[in-house]
């Protein structure tokens, strides 16, 4: 059976970001996983994983000033440094918590900069973070997302990803696949899964349209979890996504897949 990861920045919005450690556990889950909480202190974190036996399954590095719709700065060629930063913050916390792979959210195109000189920097600054992570046994992901909800979001499909790691050459640079963004951008979602499974690192999910639990939408999930165990997927599977009456009460998805599994 899968494993599945709770997503804390969408998951139990209802409770302070604190109190979600807790809650996922309660409801039965293993992991957990965020955008970024660089606003703790890396002990704290590890203090609510140990105390709710939880393994921190992935968090981004950090991605600029959320608060204000930035979504990422590897494509940003004025903070490359600042960028270089957020790759050694990244290791103190993932070093902390015990997290062995992070994700790099590729950010928001800025207005007025030639396309070609935005993938430059975030190939130059990918070469950069992969090694420097590999040497600490970290996993760097690159995460393609849809433009609907993440407008003018640099890398969007799994074949900007191809592009890109090709031009980084360094094998430490993974795909974070998330079942939701690539229904939305080039569907077939299990035969692209099949085919890059070897550099996949790290799904998540969600349904569509609504971006609400499994079983909500157009997405297969039962099938795509049949294959996920099929094939031996070993990683963890994110739920990121927002739950459409409460998290614990739209976890039936959940209860559901591990009834079939027994």
């Amino acid at each position: 059976m899968p494993c599945f990861s709770a997503n804390l920045s969408m998951l139990y919005p209802e409770l302070p970001f604190l109190e979600r450690f807790g809650a996922a556990a309660a409801d039965g889950f293993k992991a957990v996983e965020y955008v970024g909480a660089y606003d703790q202190p890396p002990a704290a974190l590890a203090d609510l994983l140990q105390q709710h036996g939880l393994s921190q399954a992935l968090f981004n590095l950090p991605a600029g000033n959320w608060a204000a719709g930035e979504r990422g700065i590897a494509c940003h060629p004025d903070r490359v440094a600042e960028f270089r930063q957020s790759v050694d913050t990244a290791i103190e916390y993932a070093k902390a918590t015990g997290c062995t792979q992070v994700n790099c959210l590729a950010g928001i195109a800025p207005t007025g900069i030639a396309r070609a000189e935005l993938y430059n920097t975030l190939i130059a600054n990918l070469a950069y973070a992969a090694p420097r992570l590999f040497e600490v046994g970290i996993k760097l992901l690159l995460e393609p997302i849809n433009t609907r909800d993440m407008p003018g979001f640099l890398i969007n499909s799994t074949d900007d990803y191809e592009r890109v790691a090709a031009a980084v050459g360094h094998e430490n640079l993974y795909l974070q696949y998330d079942f939701y963004h690539m229904q939305i951008v080039q569907g077939d979602l299990i035969p692209t899964f099949l085919r890059l499974q070897s550099r996949i690192a790290h799904v998540q999910i969600a349904d569509h349209p609504g971006r609400h639990e499994p079983g909500t939408g157009e997405i297969n999930y039962a099938n795509i979890f049949k294959v996920l165990d099929e094939v031996g997927y070993s990683g963890w599977v994110g739920a990121e996504y927002r739950p459409k009456a409460g998290t614990s009460a739209a976890l039936g998805w959940l209860e559901t897949w591990r009834s079939a599994a027994r």
